[in-house]
């Protein structure tokens, strides 16, 4: 068995413990190996995006803590090198990707620059070869899987800096109803814990069973993924039942995922309150909406 197939074997293992199935559309239909659906370039940013960017994410806590410093402050990975470090997933073992951004940490890049301005770009252009044919689709999962290997060492040292004090704000994050897109979220997620917050989400979690939840339980804001169209239809009645049902009078409602990035605006006609373009922008957003921090009974 070669190095690819041992890399694919064990990927497919991984995805079936992990939450969700990156490799299916948004119908839950298979994908073509070769990436010769009509539709390749619409899931193509689905999965991208949606899938498999925030699962590098946010890969489970796993591996030894590295501790932060500050002494690469104001350096930022160059384009070149998400070229190479794409190049490297695709052609090295997950150790060899991991090694590379260690160098990064030795040099006191923060974590956040790391998330956000290598792995993430280097995923994108893992997709944008495989759009541009210079590498199947295969190749393209196994580099990302390898990619997702370097989260496994590096979220015990993100979740370091969570401030665990005092958490007195509660978000629910979920996906849409109707999503199978939901990995996103995770990323959200553990921006908000990071910062203090009690996160409740349920990735099933059905129109019911959100409103159960908001009459029972308290909640600063509720924020939604949207991966795909036709998730916007009927989001707004279920915004606003949960808004009448909320045991917070005054919860507010943030919007997400790839759909809401490209409509802007999108907020305003389903009744939400506010959109975010990434995690970070979305707990910004959402202490900007809310006053002093208030404990609830």
């Amino acid at each position: 068995m070669d190095r690819l197939t041992q890399d694919g074997a064990a990927m497919g293992q991984a995805q079936r413990e992990s939450w969700g199935h990156a490799t299916q559309g948004h119908s839950g239909s298979a994908v073509r190996a070769d990436g010769g659906s009509p539709d390749r370039m619409a899931w193509l940013v689905r999965t991208i995006e949606a899938e498999i960017i925030p699962r590098l994410m946010l890969a489970h806590r796993g591996g030894a803590a590295v501790v932060e410093t500050d002494l690469g402050a104001g350096i930022a990975p160059t384009a070149d090198d998400v070229i190479e470090l794409a190049r490297i997933a695709l052609d090295q073992e997950a150790a060899v990707s991991v090694r590379f951004i260690e160098a990064f940490r030795a040099e006191g890049v923060a974590l956040d620059t790391i998330y956000l301005d290598l792995l993430a770009p280097a995923a994108r252009h893992l997709g944008d070869m495989w759009e541009a044919d210079l590498c199947d689709f295969t190749q393209v999962t196994v580099g990302l899987w390898r990619l997702q290997q370097v989260m496994y060492d590096l979220s015990p040292a993100f979740q370091n800096d969570a401030e665990y004090a005092v958490k007195s704000r509660r978000a629910m994050l979920v996906p849409a109803p109707g999503s199978q897109h939901t990995l996103g979220l995770f990323m959200v997620a553990e921006f908000f814990r990071r910062a203090g917050w009690d996160v409740w989400g349920e990735p099933s979690a059905t129109a019911p069973d959100l409103l159960e939840a908001v009459r029972s339980e308290w909640f600063d804001v509720i924020g939604f993924s949207i991966g795909a169209e036709f998730q916007i239809e009927g989001l707004s009645s279920v915004i606003l039942a949960l808004k009448r049902a909320s045991r917070n009078p005054g919860v507010r409602v943030l919007l997400g995922g790839p759909v809401a990035s490209q409509n802007p605006d999108l907020h305003s006609r389903l009744g939400a309150d506010a959109t975010a373009f990434d995690a970070n922008q979305a707990l910004t957003v959402a202490e900007s909406m809310l006053g002093p921090a208030v404990r609830r009974c």
